[in-house]
């Protein structure tokens, strides 16, 4: 391992001595926690089933183009059967049947017997009027024996039919639905990006955080060990007679203060490693980052960002998308005005009517004429919808830029101050290092020195929360941009300065 990692465990060895059980420790680079972040996140996981719902709701409109074909079934009583009462006819029958069948006269009717019809064709009138009235006084006994009250529907009964249903034309409704349900699919997937630029943003500030707070252990503890040498270095002088007690004492109050103030950095990391392991949703990895602290000496111009982020920003994107769902919407609401068309049929799988035929098919139409102009207002809000989420593009538009140049110019200021504490950081090294060669020579106090430890100290820290505010506001930056899953890659790509401590 990196020396400078080494000696990071060793600064922060009494914070790991306390972990608990079965955390695992682990060196990762930006990329690698972007990986694990990706992998891990209850949200992005939240936002990955959310288009999986999207999907599946878009293949259930798609059911829309298909006939619908069902069964249903029902038992019924009632309070008595439903029947059909004939009485009446029959009771207009009989008399022109018994009248014929005793009184009536008869001639022509065919002989029947083959062995005399070719003598006799036809019967003598006596003999048909006989033949006539005896068939005409069976069908009498038949009509009065005949059911002339027969039951339709018995009152307690059951049907079964199978049903079909096909839209044939339903004003572009469907297709409106469809496309809808497309769209919804394309607005879950870009509220993934959305959620994985946040979340890419939170990491690259808490991951950057501690490293700062790992770099401030470092520098902590250098100023820690210059207070102990320097202490040590006083107390032998005071023992040889060459320094007074109040500058040995004056040093031992410093020497304390470096030690606090190591001690509040160990306990700030421990502070962030938590909120690391938070936003990696793994509890029990306790990371050490290992991407440095850095700036870009060669960032694009402020447009190349704000080109971007009308291309790629994944916000300005759904935006666009619910203009979409808003104009399908429309339609929608427009198809409302035509009729709907559908073939259908039915088939009596148990017919519990005797009248009712075994099945049917045909061509349905529903066409509403007025409806107290609900349709026409709805039309009207669906446009007014339109342009509302017209007007809410171009404020987004607006608000994006702003906060680019807000940040563009955040990063220059970050940019300015490094430079400078660049060139103060050297003469603070050289102003320490003349002030120990005269407190050796007996030329500056034990003040002197402190004062100039704690100027080397601050101003390392300086540049560290400076190197730390760029690279924060550059990951937030590439968030507005549509860049923000492009960090790595982004760092990669340009010149770097990395913060030497």
């Amino acid at each position: 391992m990196h020396k400078k990692y080494l000696s990071f465990f060793i600064a922060t060895l009494p914070l790991f001595s306390i972990a608990q059980s079965g955390t695992q420790m682990q060196a990762l680079t930006f990329g690698e926690a972007m990986q694990i972040m990706e992998k891990n996140h209850h949200a992005l996981k939240q936002a990955d089933y959310h288009v999986k719902e999207k999907q599946a709701e878009r293949q259930a409109r798609k059911g829309l183009y298909y006939p619908k074909v069902g069964i249903s079934g029902n038992y019924v009583a009632m309070q008595k059967d439903v029947a059909m009462n004939l009485s009446p006819v029959r009771d207009a029958l009989m008399p022109l049947y018994n009248t014929l069948g005793n009184y009536g006269s008869f001639s022509g009717v065919p002989n029947p017997d083959p062995a005399t019809n070719k003598q006799m064709p036809v019967l003598p009138d006596n003999l048909s009027t006989k033949a006539v009235r005896e068939k005409l006084l069976e069908g009498a006994q038949a009509v009065q024996n005949a059911d002339w009250e027969p039951t339709l529907v018995n009152k307690f009964f059951g049907s079964v039919m199978a049903t079909a249903q096909l839209p044939i034309y339903t004003g572009g409704k469907i297709h409106a639905a469809n496309q809808a349900a497309m769209i919804e699919e394309q607005e879950a997937a870009e509220e993934v990006a959305v959620k994985k630029a946040e979340l890419t943003s939170e990491l690259a500030e808490r991951y950057f955080g501690l490293k700062l707070a790992e770099q401030a252990i470092l520098v902590r503890k250098q100023v820690l060990d210059g207070m102990n040498k320097h202490l040590e270095d006083a107390r032998k002088m005071e023992a040889r007679g060459m320094l007074a007690r109040a500058e040995v004492l004056n040093a031992q109050v410093h020497q304390a203060q470096a030690e606090r103030e190591y001690k509040k950095a160990v306990q700030t990391a421990a502070i962030l490693t938590k909120a690391m392991a938070n936003s990696l949703s793994v509890p029990e990895l306790q990371i050490v980052p290992v991407t440095d602290l850095f700036y870009v000496a060669d960032l694009e111009p402020v447009d190349y960002f704000k080109v971007s982020a009308l291309q790629n920003n994944p916000q300005l994107k759904q935006v666009k998308t619910k203009m979409e769902l808003a104009r399908q919407g429309s339609k929608a609401e427009r198809g409302a005005l035509y009729p709907t068309v559908a073939l259908i049929g039915s088939y009596n799988i148990v017919n519990a009517s005797k009248l009712a035929p075994d099945w049917f098919a045909g061509i349905g139409a529903k066409w509403t004429l007025f409806d107290g102009y609900s349709r026409s207002n709805k039309i009207k809000a669906a446009a007014y919808k339109v342009e509302q989420v017209r007007e809410a593009e171009l404020k987004a538009i607006n608000d994006i830029n702003a906060v680019i140049d807000k940040l563009y110019t955040t990063l220059g200021m970050y940019k300015d101050q490094l430079e400078a504490l660049e060139a103060s950081q050297k003469l603070a090294d050289e102003y320490l290092y003349v002030r120990q060669k005269g407190f050796e020579a007996e030329m500056n106090t034990t003040t002197d020195i402190m004062d100039a430890h704690l100027g080397v100290s601050k101003i390392k820290i300086e540049k560290l929360e400076a190197m730390y505010g760029f690279d924060k506001t550059l990951a937030e930056l590439l968030k507005y941009a549509g860049m923000a899953e492009q960090f790595e890659e982004y760092r990669n790509s340009h010149q770097l300065v990395i913060g030497k401590f």
